[in-house]
């Protein structure tokens, strides 16, 4: 199946990048947002970072004025009815997912494939809230999607063979690097990325080392890009502290609990640089 229309819920943080890489990539592009305001919000959000790239010499004008013609947007989910792939990029609520999917099957062609940005609720629960669940998937992409080249196609074992070659041919034509996973909570990457980042949390509580000599050594010693309290910062405490809650709660495995001082720093709405302070502060 050849995808030529896109159709992308959400146009946040992740939301808005799956959109620009698509529509820069050539597809038609149409996302929805909740509001008329968030919308507004999101076009803008998408020119100002094409404009961006046109300063930097990344992108030429003509390009940016091609791609921006691709994307439009709007409150209607029922504007879906034409696309021939859709991809959620909602907030981290099976429910709410598993609610829009159903509604999707309704409104989407019977061709479509629906996939899922999600990097921690159960695809094969969304699949089972349609009537097509062998054109259900996930797409994980990484934060900032622009930048980060890895997509995990998430394979349910309802999958058909089909749509998953479809969606993964897709994901190459946005200049991304796909690689195939089964629907087992956390994937490849968080599986393998969150205990580690909690282990550096319980390091720094026991007392080891300071969170800058901890940065330092990990990034000088394992040639990582980043330390892990920079990472944790970034992805957002609350973001990280959900993840291995659902991990925790899949697994039973202490490696996945969070450590008390993510809860507290949580709590506390220290969630790291969208709130100014985390591990560090960025005022």
């Amino acid at each position: 199946m050849a995808i030529k229309n896109v159709g992308v819920i959400g146009c946040g943080l992740m939301g808005s990048g799956i959109v620009q890489v698509a529509a820069q990539a050539g597809f038609q592009v149409l996302f929805v947002e909740a509001t008329d305001e968030l919308v507004t919000r999101g076009l803008g959000r998408l020119r100002e970072t094409l404009e961006g790239l046109v300063a930097k010499g990344k992108l030429e004008a003509k390009a940016r004025d091609d791609a921006l013609g691709r994307i439009a947007g709007t409150t209607r989910l029922d504007d879906l009815k034409g696309v021939d792939l859709v991809v959620e990029a909602m907030t981290e609520n099976q429910a709410l997912k598993n609610e829009t999917f159903a509604k999707l099957d309704r409104i989407c062609p019977p061709h479509a494939i629906l996939a899922s940005n999600t990097s921690s609720c159960n695809v094969t629960a969304l699949a089972a809230a349609t009537g097509r669940p062998g054109q259900v998937l996930g797409l994980h992409f990484f934060n900032p999607v622009p930048l980060m080249k890895l997509v995990e196609v998430v394979r349910t074992i309802l999958a058909a063979d089909a749509a998953v070659a479809a969606a993964t041919e897709w994901v190459r034509a946005v200049g991304k690097t796909p690689v195939q996973t089964k629907d087992a909570t956390a994937f490849i990457v968080n599986r393998l990325l969150v205990p580690y980042l909690l282990d550096a949390i319980r390091v720094y509580e026991h007392g080891l080392a300071s969170l800058e000599d901890i940065d330092a050594a990990m990034k000088l010693g394992c040639g990582y890009p980043m330390g892990p309290f920079t990472l944790l910062d970034l992805v957002g405490l609350d973001t990280a502290m959900y993840v291995a809650e659902v991990m925790f709660e899949e697994f039973r495995e202490p490696r996945y609990a969070p450590p008390p001082l993510l809860k507290r720093m949580v709590l506390a709405g220290q969630l790291g640089r969208k709130t100014g302070k985390g591990f560090y502060s960025y005022s």
